[in-house]
């Protein structure tokens, strides 16, 4: 890339009118000859064993093709177990015996002709259970029998540096509290969705997947199949956040569904189904210990994370890692504790771990912030960390100081009168309150073909996906940079495993993994073609050194003389007309082994409190943000609002509320599992603060997918205490917590 024209620009969506127009298909709509229709049924016991299954009445319902049970499913190579470990896929219910382990586990399949049939022959079974006492009491678990994990996101679970009591002894203000987080459940408009079609040994998922390629290892490990016997294809995703992230039990039995009846099977989740086996963010229990001098340092800083996690399988919600870098203090302890109950198998949710340790740390320094009477942004510049002392590395770039003038100075934070309650507006206490935000900087093996066609244009593909991200938009804005040719003039194809093996989209990792083999396999592309052109008698190129030629608008010049040269096409159209291609992959080397990586933002946010009924609205936010270079201005900003919205969902309303005694989920749909709408969401401003980084990758560009929703609930945490004087210190606060 010479200089590049379209990296960066605020361009918009290249599939928006397809989805506007209604053409871009998602897992759910693609459609096969002679398909069926499957509907998984569920436990309505949290634990015990399936003793029966009357399927008499089922069966009567015309169009049923086969309604499979822990009695007669098709058994499966080593009883279903891949022997794979997260993100692929994870401890899986296949009907392959009658235990039950949680509400919500699927026990059966129904397969007819018409959805209708199938629904109503699944609403016909009768199950018989051998019913067990379930674990559902958390804070008993936690306080008889937490285990600890075996890692930590790939780290050690417990941390240690320095000498916890000593700071504590030499501190002047000790801050010592618990901090909650619910049971949340991601949502996305799109529920989880399969169609399974085999083709003799062939197996063809449409599947609504954040990891194309992990459905496709899962799927052949669980199933006894070569890889290449399966195909997985996703190229829209209706929002994924995480939840999509690993194959889930009824991917497998739409596939074990379609080879039973020998037709193509459809299975998508009802909404009241996707509070089931399809993962959640679990409850958290968070004890933060903060001890810091008169002068607002931190002396010593301890961190006790508790989640609960599924008897089948552990899963942590790694809620002190953040505490381990963010802040400096010589002396830290950290540790991860996990509460195994009969709850389906918790999974990532939009920033696993940082969302819901920085709102407990965040709060945590806030109410350190008032107890030493000093500013919240003071007091954290005071402890700004200039390396990671939990690795003993340099970051490899960070502009958290400047996101923390450029954000107060946006918000007009010089003017807050630090005491709570002080400022109001008619009924409305006024509150206004900040915290930090960060993400890892994550990236890894990418592969990506590019290939010019005969007319000149470029067709880009790598088997990656867009979740609604603008994976689609930045990806051909990097391809024609790279190439030299107009962003029109490039198609980027993704969300299928046919295509070069990408990674997950999760943990903020897509843009730096892909877009660096997308401009790699587009640069020797491009160094073929001009290979091609000096080497061409024919061509006006012709002895050219490589080096001395360019390509802009899709025409090859020498760089000496612009006004002469020829286009792409009539260079391939003398070399057989044929498509020209180039192939490349891109990995990490050892920057990670030498720096720290990370994106950091601050977040300031202003609440309103209704004194009398105790409403909360939050009627603006300003976030600055440090995350490398911004590949598309209009769509990362996006990024960053949607985490921002999600934020304030996560402070005032998201909540799965469960049944102490049975362990149903009793508000499973969408009237009554709150979400912000459009009338809860103020003004939301957002600058991203100029940083240049040369070792995350090549194109310097940070992962956004996440960082957006970080420290937004503890803002709006610390915003409503200043407006009120209450601290509410278990999520989400509600007007009942207040009153």
């Amino acid at each position: 890339m010479d200089h590049p024209l379209f990296t960066g620009q605020a361009l918009s969506r290249t599939e928006g009118p397809l989805k506007v127009c209604g053409q871009a298909r998602y897992a759910a709509e693609f459609s096969l000859p002679r398909m069926a229709h499957a509907v998984v049924v569920l436990s309505t016991i949290a634990r015990g064993r399936v003793r029966s299954v009357d399927t008499r009445s089922a069966g009567q319902v015309p169009g049923v093709r086969a309604i499979l049970t822990p009695f007669n499913a098709p058994p499966l190579p080593q009883g279903g177990k891949a022997g794979l470990s997260p993100p692929a896929v994870r401890a899986l219910s296949l009907l392959q015996d009658p235990e039950v382990h949680h509400q919500g586990q699927p026990v059966g399949l129904v397969v007819a002709d018409t959805l209708e049939q199938a629904r109503e022959a699944a609403g016909r079974l009768r199950y018989v259970y051998d019913e067990q006492p379930p674990a559902l009491d958390f804070a008993a678990g936690l306080s008889s029998h937490p285990r600890t994990p075996k890692e930590a996101q790939r780290q050690e679970p417990d941390s240690r540096r320095g000498d916890l009591a000593a700071g504590l002894r030499a501190s002047a203000q000790v801050v010592d509290q618990v901090y909650t987080t619910p049971i949340e459940h991601h949502n996305p408009l799109e529920p989880h969705a399969t169609l399974a079609a085999w083709d003799g040994p062939q197996l063809t998922l449409y599947d609504a997947t954040q990891y194309v390629s992990g459905v496709k290892t899962a799927v052949s490990k669980i199933m006894g199949l070569k890889a290449e016997q399966v195909r997985v294809v996703n190229p829209y995703v209706g929002g994924g956040f995480g939840g999509k992230g690993s194959a889930w039990s009824h991917v497998v039995l739409a596939a074990m569904a379609a080879r039973h009846v020998g037709r193509p099977v459809r299975l998508v989740l009802e909404r009241p189904q996707m509070f089931g086996p399809v993962g959640n963010r679990p409850h958290t229990h968070q004890r933060l210990v903060l001890g810091a001098d008169a002068q607002g340092r931190l002396q010593a800083v301890r961190h006790e994370a508790a989640s609960e996690t599924s008897v089948m399988e552990d899963w942590l919600e790694a809620s002190a890692l953040c505490t381990r870098m963010l802040y400096a203090c010589d002396h830290v302890e950290t540790s991860h504790r996990l509460v195994p109950l009969n709850i389906a198998t918790p999974t990532f949710m939009r920033a696993p771990g940082e969302a819901t340790g920085l709102y407990a740390l965040e709060s945590a320094m806030d109410e350190m912030a008032h107890a030493l009477r000093i500013d919240p942004v003071e007091l954290r510049l005071r402890n700004h960390a200039d390396q990671d002392q939990h690795k003993h590395k340099p970051y490899s770039s960070k502009s958290l100081r400047e996101c923390y003038r450029a954000g107060a100075e946006r918000f007009g934070w010089a003017r807050r009168d630090p005491r709570p309650g002080s400022m109001r507006d008619g009924r409305w206490q006024v509150g206004w309150g900040m915290a930090t935000a960060t993400y890892p900087t994550n990236r890894s093996g990418a592969e990506a073909l590019a290939r010019f066609l005969p007319d000149g244009s470029a067709v880009v593909q790598s088997g990656t996906q867009d979740l609604g991200t603008g994976t689609y938009t930045i990806m051909t804005q990097v391809a024609a940079d790279a190439l030299g040719v107009p962003v029109g003039r490039v198609r980027f194809e993704l969300g299928d495993t046919d295509l070069p093996k990408a990674p997950v989209s999760g943990g903020s990792q897509t843009a730096a993994s892909v877009a660096p083999a997308v401009r790699q396999a587009c640069e020797a592309l491009r160094a073929r073609v001009v290979a091609m052109a000096v080497a061409d008698p024919h061509s006006p190129l012709h002895g050219q050194p490589p080096e001395a030629v360019t390509i802009e608008d899709g025409w090859l010049r020498p760089r000496t003389q612009p006004g002469q040269g020829e286009p792409i096409a009539a260079v391939l159209a003398r070399h057989g007309g044929t498509p020209v291609e180039a192939r490349a992959e891109s990995s990490p080397g050892d920057e990670r082994e030498r720096y720290a990586m990370h994106a950091f933002g601050a977040v300031y946010a202003e609440v309103r409190v209704d004194r009398d009924l105790g409403e909360i609205r939050v009627p603006r936010i300003v976030g600055a943000y440090g995350i490398g270079r911004l590949l598309n201005e209009k769509t990362g900003r996006s990024q960053l609002m949607g985490g921002i919205v999600w934020g304030v969902g996560m402070a005032l309303m998201e909540e799965t509320r469960r049944d102490p005694r049975t362990g149903r989920h009793v508000n499973a749909n969408l009237a009554d599992y709150h979400v912000p709408v459009n009338a809860d969401i103020g003004e939301i401003d957002i600058l991203v603060v100029p940083e240049r980084d040369e070792f995350v990758n090549p194109l310097g560009a940070k992962g956004i997918g996440e960082i957006g929703i970080t420290g937004v609930a503890g803002a709006v945490a610390n915003a409503v205490f200043h407006a009120t004087g209450r601290r509410v210190r278990d999520l989400p606060i509600t007007l009942d917590k207040l009153l």
